[in-house]
């Protein structure tokens, strides 16, 4: 209660010369639209921990540069992240595409924009913070997370904010913003000063985004338990310890690129235990477009492997840039056989040995246990955790 008192400011409404009557004085909030507009959802003074969160010690990647977690610019990341007034018509958010229920991705193949559907599938934002891969988008055409975050609100078909077709600019969002209270109030409590700016903006919701961890899998408490993930994990099943070997190790390619022996080589673009893409990847063979048109080989960005799908086992939204896988198994069975598509002068040299397509020549209990061991990277968390989730009330 101190606290709060210390943080109110007073005016005077009357006075008398010489008066001391305290009546004449009220306390003024600071936090009164915040509080208004949010209710117990967003408490100032008692932040969600975002900056100290527990992080296990064989994860050692973090892309997190000059721009570390802070509890207060998470909070405003967050409001940002789920507010649709950050849209020109006021339909549309970052949560619009990127759902906690599923990962922070989608269900639908593309989003809906203000203006039409997303170019591509939605990307989950799981660990994106734990990853040597700076860049984002699929085509990386964001050199960092800060950059990223107000792209989509610049695009046309996004957000609607692009200065270009008849759109209002992002300096006109920036007034909009301007005349909200609650962001007067927010920017004031975590930059020192209600002045909103694109970089102010980008600093909080790549705070927010970079917050989003899940490390409370099957694959977490087994390699807790171990020196390094080629060991056996001792929760794990016969299954699972045999679907991680066949994804740590790397497989043995005839002259042809026939698979004979080894396992699948997935950790050569994404290595445990992070999971994350190898910033040097090229495509994996998907060059297809959502609108069925030309081919994109440019696609060399990935998200975390890191729940592919929820702790049941169902699918968050299909797969790739395109939405075109919807399974585990689908998934594996297209690295099995990888096709030298034409125009295709980007596909990444690990699948295609010798000059080949890769052919894996996988049986049904190497995929049966594979897509087992995918599963234990799945947490529960990040699906349910407040502090990631829509602070508007309903």
């Amino acid at each position: 209660m101190y606290k709060k008192l210390c943080a109110l400011f007073f005016i005077v409404l009357s006075y008398s010369c010489g008066s001391d009557d305290s009546s004449n004085y009220v306390a003024i909030d600071p936090y009164a639209a915040i509080t208004a507009t949010f209710g117990s959802n967003i408490n100032p003074e008692s932040l969600a921990n975002y900056a100290n969160q527990s992080i296990p010690n064989y994860i050692t990647k973090d892309n997190t540069a000059g721009n570390p977690i802070t509890n207060k610019g998470a909070t405003l990341g967050r409001v940002l992240f789920y507010d649709k007034n950050l849209s020109s018509n006021n339909t549309i958010s970052c949560s619009s595409c990127h759902q906690q229920a599923n990962a922070f991705s989608d269900t639908n193949i593309a989003s809906n924009g203000v203006n039409g559907t997303t170019g591509r599938h939605s990307m989950r934002l799981i660990n994106t913070r734990f990853a040597n891969e700076t860049k984002f988008f699929w085509d990386e055409r964001a050199l960092n997370l800060e950059t990223q975050t107000t792209m989509p609100i610049k695009d046309h078909g996004e957000m609607g904010f692009s200065g270009t077709n008849g759109d209002q600019n992002f300096n006109d969002l920036i007034t909009k913003l301007n005349n909200i209270s609650y962001y007067r109030e927010l920017f004031q409590f975590v930059y020192g000063s209600e002045e909103i700016t694109e970089y102010k903006i980008q600093l909080a919701l790549a705070q927010f985004i970079r917050s989003i961890q899940s490390f409370d899998s099957k694959y977490d408490i087994g390699r807790a338990q171990v020196a390094n993930e080629g060991q056996p994990f001792p929760n794990y099943t016969p299954q699972e310890n045999q679907g991680k070997n066949l994804f740590l190790s790397p497989p043995v390619f005839d002259a042809t690129g026939n698979r004979t022996s080894g396992g699948l080589g997935c950790a050569g673009c994404h290595a445990a235990p992070e999971f994350d893409i190898n910033p040097n990847s090229g495509n994996n063979g998907i060059i297809g477009t959502i609108n069925g048109t030309g081919i994109d080989i440019n696609n060399t960005r990935a998200p975390s492997l890191r729940d592919l799908v929820k702790p049941d086992g169902t699918t968050n939204g299909p797969m790739m840039h395109t939405g075109v896988i919807t399974t585990l198994q689908a998934a594996i069975g297209h690295y099995g056989t990888i096709n030298l598509a034409p125009g295709n002068t980007n596909l990444d040299p690990r699948l295609r040995p010798n000059g080949f397509g890769q052919q894996l020549h996988l049986n049904a209990q190497e995929v049966n246990a594979v897509i087992a061991f995918l599963r234990t990277l799945s947490g529960n968390n990040v699906y349910t955790d407040v502090k990631w989730s829509n602070p508007f009330p309903n």
